[in-house]
């Protein structure tokens, strides 16, 4: 295997495991340089890509250049580059049609970051979206006049990304003149504490009040963050007011992002919110077939099938088992039947349904409600603290049918009572409050996404 080839299975693989908005954010114009057999050496674009993948995308690289490569490399180090990558220039000039082994999600247009192949036609409606579609299609006619802001919530690889992305396009195609920015709220944040360590704010000012539609991914990481949730209060405020279209995207509705003003959230509950859940087993069938006809390639119905029956939670992850296949055909130059299907993909299943772990329940509570996971483990009787306690001791009860014993050691020492407690109440309240449920559920899908 290249240097070459290298980098663009460990990108396929990392894009499958991290938001679109972040891996076109971070990943974008990066490419292998050098490798032996401990270290790898990677060409990154600026040095806040630089700072980024060290501090928050290091393990993941390493980990995944392991697998990928069954070596063994320690450390991987990264460069500043400014040219235009050889890895880029080899992406945007690969024809269309072998676009599983090309990177269409580094397709992106300079000015409104937005990736061209994200549109309404190849967007495949179901009932589990067919609400939030309708909206963003509303929108794409009439941008700045109807559900504004428009707010797009929902679990991991469920599509929020592709259906605000083709908004966008739809808007440039309806109205050439408007300007539209996509960009995801880490790029945001990054933008923001460049501009203040350059004393540049009034650039990132006016580059972000000067838009006619602003579209932002994944608005939950805005929470703890005051600087840039002031900055982004005052270009939403800036933006309402000249009637421009505002489109957010988010893990959760905005009454469960934690650490979030008060008048932030209660802007985004100003528009329209719509959330999309888990599609049913005829879309996921559906969302196979298209893909795969996008990509040039067919396979038979028990192949669909065997996909859309082992993995039903995650649209991201359906695509990714299906490029698999692809790529062993094309690769292989052989029709992949069912038998051939079960073999390729049989580990990447039996990996997920291990997914889930007490130590990745713990962490996706933690972080779901913006506190510390030693927190929870301490003998804090903060309600900010208690609540998410119970609730992660009744995801261990009921994902990993852990005992209550265990589940009391793992939680710092707490007694069984206190956890057959914990489990009973949540398990009372779940049925009489929908927000609960809404937020166990969603905290399930982030549990898969770790």
């Amino acid at each position: 295997m290249t240097k070459d080839e290298l980098w663009g299975a460990v990108l396929a693989q990392i894009q499958l495991n991290i938001s679109q908005a972040n891996f076109n954010t971070w990943f974008k114009d990066t490419e292998i340089i050098s490798v032996n057999s401990s270290e790898v050496m990677v060409s990154v674009p600026n040095s806040f890509a630089k700072e980024w993948l060290e501090n928050k995308y290091n393990k993941i690289i390493i980990k995944t250049i392991n697998e990928v490569n069954g070596c063994k490399v320690k450390d991987v180090k990264y460069i500043v580059s400014n040219k235009e990558t050889q890895a880029t220039k080899k992406y945007t000039n690969t024809p269309v049609n072998s676009n599983q082994l090309e990177f269409m999600e580094l397709n992106t247009d300079k000015e409104t970051n937005l990736n061209p192949k994200y549109t309404f036609d190849n967007f495949v409606v179901g009932p589990f979206n067919e609400l939030p579609h309708a909206a963003a299609q509303a929108v794409s006619q009439n941008p700045g006049t109807l559900y504004n802001p428009l707010f797009i919530y929902g679990g991991v690889g469920l599509g929020k990304t592709h259906l605000m992305q083709a908004v966008g396009n739809e808007i440039i195609k309806n109205f050439p003149n408007k300007k539209i920015r996509y960009v995801s709220v880490e790029k945001f944040t990054s933008e923001v504490v460049s501009s203040i360590r350059n004393r540049t704010m009034e650039e990132f000012k006016l580059k972000y009040r000067d838009v006619d539609v602003l579209i932002i991914d994944d608005v939950q990481f805005l929470s703890g963050k005051e600087k840039t949730q002031e900055e982004f209060f005052h270009t939403f405020n800036s933006l309402y007011e000249k009637n421009k279209q505002i489109i957010i995207s988010s893990d959760r509705p905005p009454r469960s992002i934690q650490s979030l003003a008060e008048r932030l959230r209660s802007r985004f509950e100003g528009g329209m919110i719509t959330d999309v859940s888990q599609p049913d087993i005829e879309t996921r069938l559906a969302i196979l077939k298209t893909k795969a006809q996008e990509k040039n390639a067919d396979f038979s119905d028990d192949v669909y099938n065997y996909i859309a029956t082992n993995i039903q939670k995650n649209i991201r992850e359906l695509e990714g088992a299906l490029n698999k296949l692809i790529a062993h055909q094309k690769l292989g130059n052989q029709v992949v039947d069912l038998n051939k299907a079960e073999s390729i993909l049989k580990s990447a299943f039996r990996s997920s349904t291990k997914n889930t772990t007490p130590k990745k329940i713990i962490k996706a509570v933690a972080q779901f409600y913006d506190i510390k996971e030693k927190d929870m483990l301490d003998v804090s009787r903060k309600k900010e603290i208690v609540r998410p306690r119970q609730i992660t001791m009744y995801l261990l009860r009921k994902e990993l049918s852990c005992s209550f014993p265990f589940i009391g050691r793992k939680l710092g020492g707490k007694d069984h009572t206190t956890v057959i407690h914990s489990c009973d109440k949540i398990e009372k309240e779940i049925k009489n409050n929908e927000t609960l449920k809404e937020e166990i559920e969603l905290i399930k899908q982030f549990i898969l996404s770790l």
